[in-house]
């Protein structure tokens, strides 16, 4: 009796709030992908589906659950177990200060509503005037190689720099690294999130939240509290892909996750750019897997410049981004001047391929001895890395 005369007033303001048959959409059980499309297919309002009877209902294909869920609502029991938890998660949502953008919101990302089962409701902490500014999503390994690394990130600044709002979601390797290329450009960044908005995940880059609700936002469509689970990455990866003109993949595995973003951004009508690497180099398989099948081959900002700005004038956008003339600066490393001739000769025989130790001493000429230590030199002015297999060019 005592908890539930505590729950009252919350659920009675839960009741009355105009953004609360939203939520309950949100909750409802059962509601996947394909029915949650014919909902949209049949209804242009979708929260129509709250005054319908039971027997439209089930003729639109809702499971027994979300019927009584539905038929609750309407009657105004708010202890139904499906209305109790929608009205949980409306009052977390106002002790965090979490903003609710649901289908029927004008602000709403209007490319998220084109695509397949677009979900009817997202969490955002943060700015909330992203979401309808230029988008472009940056995606790739967690276990990305330096270059990698400095290629998101070199090319997440460029972008952000041109106007794009740089989206990713918030993973360890590139999708992080191309989280901090867009803050240090001061610029804006959204992270899309497999969890709550209020358990950002992974924990090492829980540093990196505060800067990006300052600048951007973090993004979900799951319900505060939400933890970590395997199958809500590929469900937030068509969020990603639904909200960026294009996605660009930095480094990728053939069984990477990125490349189920890609292949979502495909099927929505997006672009899809890939940077290409080394064939020595397992991370580059996926991105060349991609050029083979159709996407555009990256080598600098001007290369995605050019594609999406034939979309933009097309009239698809009206939304058009400040863009720069001019390539992004190149990956190549500048060699200082300071270098001997030797450790110039080393540089040139390493190129950017993974090369051991023997094939470096055949081809700069040099003893073992004296390669070591021209290694050594530049790995200090870190211009080459030691990695699995020997060295590669930093």
């Amino acid at each position: 009796m005592l908890e539930t005369r505590s729950l009252a007033p919350a659920t009675s303001s839960f009741a009355d709030n105009l953004d609360s048959g939203w939520l309950l959409l949100s909750h409802l059980p059962g509601l996947g992908a394909n029915r949650w499309q014919a909902v949209l297919d049949h209804l242009p309002d979708p929260a129509e589906l709250l005054t319908l009877n039971e027997a439209t209902l089930k003729s639109l294909g809702l499971p027994p659950p979300a019927r009584r869920a539905v038929l609750a609502w309407q009657q105004r029991d708010l202890a139904e177990a499906t209305v109790a938890e929608a009205a949980a998660t409306w009052q977390k949502v106002r002790e965090q200060g979490i903003s609710v953008v649901h289908w029927g919101h004008v602000d709403y990302p209007p490319l998220l509503r084109e695509i397949h089962a677009a979900p009817p409701l997202l969490y955002l902490r943060g700015q909330r005037d992203v979401l309808a500014r230029p988008q472009l999503a940056i995606v790739g390994s967690r276990n990305a190689t330096r270059a990698g690394l400095d290629h998101a990130r070199q090319f997440a600044r460029a972008l952000a720099e041109r106007g794009f709002v740089i989206t990713s979601g918030l993973a360890l390797g590139v999708d992080g690294a191309a989280h901090r290329g867009a803050l240090d450009a001061n610029a804006a960044t959204l992270a899309v999130l497999g969890t709550g908005v209020d358990v950002p995940y992974p924990a090492a880059h829980q540093a990196m939240v505060g800067e990006i609700t300052a600048k951007g936002a973090l993004l979900s469509e799951f319900p505060p509290g939400m933890p970590p689970r395997a199958g809500h990455f590929p469900r937030r990866n068509r969020i990603i892909s639904g909200m960026s003109r294009g996605t660009l993949v930095v480094e990728a595995g053939l069984r990477s996750g990125s490349l189920i973003t890609a292949r979502l951004a495909l099927e929505q009508g997006r672009e899809v750019f890939a940077i290409p690497g080394s064939i020595h180099n397992p991370l580059a398989r996926g991105c060349h897997q991609l050029i083979r099948q159709g996407a555009a081959l990256v080598e600098s900002v001007a290369d995605i410049e050019e594609e999406l700005s034939a979309w933009w004038h097309n009239g698809t956008e009206t939304a058009v981004p400040t863009i720069t003339a001019g390539p992004v600066a190149s990956a190549k490393t500048s060699v200082p001047d300071h270098l001997d001739d030797r450790e110039r000769r080393v540089l040139a025989a390493l190129e950017f391929d993974t090369c051991s130790t023997d094939d470096l001493c055949n081809r700069s000429g040099f003893s073992a001895d004296a390669l070591m230590q021209s290694l050594l030199m530049l790995e200090m002015e870190g211009l080459v890395s030691a990695v699995p297999g020997g060295y590669q060019r930093s």
